[in-house]
């Protein structure tokens, strides 16, 4: 039931399956041989769809920024995103922006309700998209909500420098995490599983790659700004027709691969430097909308 649904939302999006795949691994990722071949993994759960759909649409703008590389780059070092934090962005924007969007979701919930086969029969629109939009506290990363998803990309951040400078050992770093995580959202998790294991960068020698999500985040809701000036993006998700924001994000972003660097590119994209206003803007209209608060 999420497969059905997902697979067509993202196909919607503009990830082109002729060119990708899906398939399941622990902890979601994309990776890509060249732009004819980019593919998309994911985690599922049975009990919580939004593990894998947000997980996939997450994916899937990697996928589109890899496979909407100008193929002039093939086979040099420009064939590649700008910066993980670029790309980071892109993921974001697909995951966040666009699934956090109100109309993007009324236009899906029909389908969405189909392919559920009546589990959400009687639970009304509003009731269903207030509830994506809830946010609270929540041991893991992935699958943190869109407000408090920084505070996971701070704590990390402030390890690391802890790591680098020398300030703490090894064999404390499970304690400290433990920590920041009752420190910042008032949590602790219970074992290294769902606390400082639950990432694959370490592991993988990805030091330094947590503040690429952030700059993502702020990168993303920047695009999104400069976006709406040219496209009414709220009636394009309302639509049938996805195409214009994914040739938006070809035109500025996806196209010119590594051959710019980030900043020109958001200069060039949105008229300004990285500014994390229009983050804040942004979580403040989305939160104050659903749960009703008052300017």
């Amino acid at each position: 039931q999420q497969k059905r649904f997902i697979t067509k939302v993202v196909a919607d999006l503009g990830y082109d399956f002729s060119r990708g795949r899906l398939d399941d691994t622990i902890h979601p990722f994309a990776t890509g041989i060249n732009h004819r071949d980019v593919r998309i993994t994911t985690r599922w759960n049975e009990n919580d769809f939004m593990m894998a759909v947000f997980g996939i649409i997450h994916e899937a703008g990697h996928g589109m920024y890899e496979q909407n590389i100008d193929e002039k780059y093939e086979y040099t070092p420009a064939h590649e995103g700008a910066s993980m934090g670029i790309h980071e962005s892109q993921s974001l924007f697909n995951e966040i922006i666009v699934g956090s969007n109100r109309a993007f979701w009324e236009k899906q919930y029909p389908f969405f309700q189909e392919c559920a086969e009546g589990t959400f029969a009687d639970i009304s629109f509003e009731d269903f998209y207030r509830s994506l939009k809830k946010s609270q506290a929540s041991l893991v990363r992935i699958e943190a909500d869109s407000l408090t998803y920084p505070l996971h990309i701070i704590i990390r951040y402030e390890i690391e420098k802890l790591i680098f400078d020398g300030e703490v050992s090894i064999d404390d770093l499970p304690t400290l995490w433990n920590d920041k995580y009752e420190e910042y959202l008032g949590i602790r998790p219970e074992d290294d599983l769902t606390g400082i294991l639950q990432d694959v960068h370490w592991s993988g020698s990805s030091f330094g790659y947590f503040p690429s999500y952030a700059l993502g985040y702020m990168y993303a809701a920047q695009l999104y700004h400069a976006m709406g000036k040219e496209l009414a993006i709220d009636e394009i998700l309302a639509s049938d027709d996805y195409s214009p924001i994914k040739r938006w994000s070809t035109e500025h972003i996806h196209q010119y691969g590594a051959s710019r660097k980030p900043n020109q590119l958001i200069m060039d994209a949105t008229g300004e430097a990285l500014n994390p206003k229009y983050l804040l803007d942004y979580m403040e209209k989305i939160y104050f909308d659903v749960y009703q608060v008052k300017n």
